[in-house]
């Protein structure tokens, strides 16, 4: 297995295991509710420069030639201007101004925005890998705290994150559900 950087023609895999990872929060990101249509979105989004989702965000696993798992990762003091492109299309398919997308990241923190292992993959441990690759790619831009959020019923990870030295800091909601806001302090902020 080896990780690297994300390409656009990896975006048919990409949105499988984004909406794999999200699963009710594809719908109010995409403003789809066919499953086609909410994969074509979250596609056409990733082969794009400049939005959360995009290949540019993204770090994929490659196991034999396959695609085994993905992470996405941003910096949540870009997260308003990469959010942006998502709120145009939601408020003009929507046809209403007001549509806003939740805030997940806080502006001091490198966001692990979204984290999935291909299903005939799991078990192996590569969304530890992912984790720890976007650690260090973390860490030498300088960010001394990455933060992801998890689900309180999705107990396997509550376990990879804790086993992997995330904290939860705080509650937040998105999209209607409530999830833990975890924190891991990578690098001592200088003194």
């Amino acid at each position: 297995m080896y990780i690297r950087q994300a390409k656009p023609e990896d975006a048919d895999k990409a949105a499988s295991l984004i909406r794999l990872a999200i699963k009710e929060i594809a719908e109010a990101l995409t403003g789809e509710m066919e499953e086609e249509r909410i994969l074509s979105v979250l596609a056409d989004f990733f082969k794009k420069s400049g939005n959360r989702i995009s290949y540019e965000n993204t770090f994929v696993s490659v196991h034999e030639g396959e695609i085994s798992g993905l992470i996405i990762a941003y910096h949540g003091k870009d997260a308003q201007e990469l959010d942006a492109p998502i709120v145009g299309h939601l408020r003009r398919k929507r046809k209403d101004p007001s549509i806003t997308i939740d805030k997940e990241a806080d502006t001091d923190d490198f966001y692990l925005d979204t984290i999935c292992v291909d299903p005939n993959f799991q078990g192996k441990g590569i969304g530890s890998a992912l984790i720890r690759y976007v650690e260090e790619y973390a860490k030498q831009k300088g960010y001394p705290r990455v933060s992801l959020v998890v689900e309180h019923v999705n107990e396997g990870a509550s376990r990879l994150y804790n086993k992997l030295g995330y904290k939860e800091l705080k509650t937040v909601t998105i999209s209607g559900y409530e999830f833990g806001y975890l924190v891991k302090r990578i690098e001592e902020p200088p003194a």
